[in-house]
This record gives C-alpha cells, sequence and structure tokens, in this order.
C-alpha cells in the first residue's frame, strides 16, 4: 500500500510540474505575442503617418486643430471675461476640456488613414482611439488661461497650472501610443497623445499561439494518459504477482498434505509391531496409494494448467438432454459429498438438447457446488434452477454462503484469485476452481456471471447456446 501511494505521489508531482512548466512557458509565449503584435502596429502607424505626410502634408490633425484655434477664439475673447467668480470657471474649464476633446476626437483623419494603410498591409483595420490630453491652455493678446496639465508634465519646462479633477480620461486596456503631438496657434497650446486599441486584440494574440496552445495541450494529455496506463499495468503487475504468490503458498501447503502422510505412512511401516500386522500393513498401504492419488491429482492439475494456457480447450460435445444430466451430476455429487448439503432442483428445460463436452460440462457444475459447500459457515442449501429463451440455456446455482463483497466479484474469474476471506489454508483451494467455469463456458460459447452480496449468499448463473 506504501508503495502504491508514493507511485501515485511521484506520478502526480511530475505531472503537476510538467503542468507548471508548460503554463510558464505558455505564459512567456503569450507575453511575446503581445508585445510583438504591438510591435508591429507600433511600426505600421510610424510607416502610415510619413506616408501621410509625404503625400498629404498633413498629420491627420489639421481640420480638427483649425476648429480647436477656432472655438479657442471665441472661448477667450466672448466668454471668459462674462465669468465673475472662480467657482463657475472651474466649471467652464471642464467643459473647455471635454468640447476640445471632442473636436480632435471627432474631426481627426488620422484613425481613418490608419485604418486603410493597417488593411492594405493584410492587417486588422477596426480599432478604437483614445486621445489623451496631457496640456492645454487657452490664450489671447492678453491673457492666458491654464486649463489642464497631467502630473507627468508638471516637472517640465510647461508653466505650471492647477489640474482640476476628473481631467483623465478612462485608461483602454491594451493601447498602443501612435504619436505625440504638440501644437500651438493664435488662441491656444496643446499637448496630447493619440492611442489605437484593438478590442479583439486578446482573440488574435490566441490564434497566434493556439498551434502551441494545442501542442503543449497535448502533450499533458498524453503525459497524464501515459502515466494511468503505466500505472494500472504495473498494480496488474502487482496483482498477477500476489495472485502467483497465493497460487505458491496454497499449492505447497496443498502437496505438503499428502507428501507428509505418505512420509508418516512410510515409517509406520518401518515399525515391527506394524509389520506383523497384516491388517495395519494393509490399511497403510491403502493410506500411502490414496495419497499418491490426490498427489498425482495436484501435479496434473498443474500440467493441465500449462496446457490450458497454451491451447484451446479441445471439446468432444455430444448432443445431450440437459436436465437429465444435471440430475446425473448432482447425484453423483451428493453421493460423493456424503450428502453434505441440501440441493434443490427446479428445470424448466422441456428435454432441450444441446450439443456440450460432458466431461467439462460436469467439471463445471461440480466446481460450481463444490464451491457452494465450502464457502458455506452454515448448513449448505442449494438451489440449481434451470430454463432457457430463444437461443440458450441458463443454469442458476443459488447458495446460503458467506457471499462475495462487490468489490471483488470482478476478479473472482481471474486464475489463481481467491475471496480475501477464502484466502486461508483452512478453506483448501488453488484459486482455479471459478476459473475453470468461466473458460468451460465460454469454450462453450456461453459465459457465466455472479450476484452475491457479502453474508447473503452467492448465484451463479451459466449461460449456454443450443
Amino acid at each position: 500500500m506504501k508503495k502504491k501511494n508514493w507511485i501515485l505521489i511521484l506520478g502526480t508531482s511530475a505531472i503537476i510540474i510538467l503542468i507548471s512548466v508548460q503554463l510558464f512557458i505558455i505564459g512567456g509565449v503569450w507575453k511575446q505575442k503581445d508585445e510583438m503584435f504591438d510591435l508591429r502596429y507600433k511600426t505600421l502607424s510610424q510607416e502610415a503617418m510619413v506616408m501621410l505626410g509625404k503625400l498629404k502634408n498633413t498629420d491627420g490633425f489639421d481640420t480638427a486643430l483649425y476648429l480647436v484655434n477656432s472655438y479657442a477664439d471665441t472661448v477667450m475673447n466672448k466668454e471668459i471675461y462674462a465669468i465673475k467668480n472662480e467657482k463657475d470657471l472651474e466649471v467652464k474649464k471642464k467643459e473647455i476640456f471635454n468640447d476640445i476633446r471632442k473636436i480632435l476626437i471627432l474631426e481627426q483623419d488620422l484613425s481613418q488613414y490608419l485604418s486603410g494603410y493597417f488593411e492594405s498591409q493584410g492587417f486588422e483595420k477596426d480599432f478604437n482611439i483614445q486621445i489623451v490630453i496631457n496640456y492645454l491652455q487657452l490664450i489671447n493678446f492678453d491673457t492666458k488661461l491654464d486649463i489642464y496639465q497631467s502630473p507627468e508634465y508638471s516637472k517640465s519646462r510647461l508653466p505650471k497650472s492647477s489640474t482640476p479633477p476628473g481631467y483623465s480620461p478612462p485608461k483602454l486596456r491594451s493601447r498602443i501610443l501612435v504619436n505625440r503631438f504638440f501644437r500651438e496657434d493664435n488662441y491656444y497650446r496643446l499637448y496630447f497623445d493619440y492611442y489605437i486599441d484593438f478590442s479583439n486584440k486578446k482573440m488574435i494574440v490566441l490564434r497566434d499561439t493556439s498551434a502551441f496552445l494545442l501542442m503543449s495541450t497535448l502533450s499533458i494529455i498524453v503525459v497524464v494518459i501515459i502515466f494511468l496506463i503505466t500505472y494500472r499495468n504495473l498494480m496488474e503487475e502487482k496483482r498477477l504477482s500476489n495472485l502467483k504468490t497465493d497460487f505458491i503458498n496454497n499449492m505447497t501447503h496443498e502437496l505438503k498434505t499428502p507428501l507428509s502422510t505418505i512420509t508418516v505412512a512410510g515409517k509406520t511401516l518401518e515399525m515391527e509391531q506394524i509389520r506383523a500386522n497384516d491388517a495395519k500393513i494393509m490399511e497403510t498401504a491403502k493410506l500411502i496409494g490414496k495419497q499418491s492419488i490426490h498427489l498425482n491429482q495436484l501435479i496434473n492439475l498443474i500440467l493441465e494448467i500449462s496446457m490450458w494456457e497454451r491451447t484451446q480447450f479441445q471439446l468432444d460435445k455430444k448432443h445431450v438432454e440437459i436436465d437429465e444430466l444435471m440430475y446425473d451430476i448432482v447425484d453423483s455429487f451428493r453421493t460423493g459429498c456424503g450428502n453434505c448439503a441440501t440441493i434443490i432442483q427446479k428445470y424448466n428445460l422441456e428435454g432441450i438438447k444441446a450439443n456440450i463436452d460432458m466431461v467439462y460440462f460436469t467439471t463445471m457444475i461440480n466446481n460450481l457446488l463444490t464451491n457452494a459447500v465450502k464457502y458455506s459457515d452454515k448448513e449448505p442449501v442449494i438451489n440449481i434452477e434451470g430454463f432457457k429463451d430463444k437461443e440458450n440455456i441458463y443454469i442458476k446455482v443459488a447458495d446460503n454462503g458467506i457471499g462475495i463483497d462487490k468489490s471483488e466479484q470482478k476478479h473472482i474469474f481471474d486464475k489463481f484469485y481467491r475471496v480475501s476471506h477464502g484466502n486461508i489454508h483452512k478453506i483448501k483451494g488453488l484459486g482455479l476452481g471459478l476459473y475453470y467455469v468461466k473458460r468451460i463456458a465460454e469454450s462453450h460459447g456461453g459465459d457465466v456471471s455472479v450476484s452475491s452480496k457479502s453474508g447473503k449468499g452467492s448465484i451463479f448463473t451459466v449461460t449456454i447456446p443450443y
């Protein structure tokens, strides 16, 4: 159990480390693609602005700035003088700031030109824009009115001014600075930044990194699958190794019993008082003969296991009436075990016949009956039922024994497997009885199933086609 836990812990830790490394690499690739995206559009924007200046001798803000100058002229020469108190002046400053920013956004031509240039180069053309005013001052021949100055310009050579709250525009998530502008005319002095932002930037970056993401995901899935398969195979090998060990232990015990008896009987025959008693000699000889037969049966059983693993069953099938054969098998079993169990039989087979190997079929039923007696902690009662449908014959063998836990039912037909509470030497066995039942049923083209609860007995159902 400890080894199993360590394998799980180490395997899980390795997978977690792999996933962490992959996520770190993916993060690095994503960051690189994101930076490349910004650099690409920064470069394209600069190229577009150079071409715009050469072709049209403009930076795209001529119209907007002409309107700003007209607006500033009106404000400075007609509206400012009418304001009498500081509070109204602050309100007017905010209005001026917002109006000029709106003019810059609505009346500029740069966005349209950039969009066309991006499209001509085969890149995304749809983007949002943002105008960030860093410094705004209105002027005329008599006075200057500081409207706004951002904190980052407070240490520059520009004149300081108050920075009323509410002027800082909301930041876009992934804006790209295209250019910074400084303009000065008759009635204003203006510093502002022009940004572009792609709302679908994440999708574009995801598209660019999709191949790498797919490969990383697949590599993680493959590693996890390989680990699970390896772990399952390792546990299966461990289980088979344990079964093999149990089989060797049980077989050793089974072989020691007749060998010990024969050894003791041989020493008994060496005693003078026994050699003088013909009856004792005969009794000892019969005991040796009986144990020799039992030892020979065990050896043949081991040889049969090897043979069955190498070849398929060689069946000698005959057309046999099943209910009649069942009565014969049960009578022979009852006689052989000395009426060791109460056996109730009920067949509704209507004298139907099936092609079966009588020897193997008898072995299969005997194994089920033997288990029903062996694994019973009270007076054994066995109910045998036979019925049919259009294609198959069903033989049910139900007992009142100790039952089988659900967790062990999937393994009971495996070779050498013994249910945990039966894997003790006071209940003899090699874990082959139900394995043979399964093999014999399958060799006849059928199958065997089990229904059981611990402490409630078991029902084995053999299916044979006819």
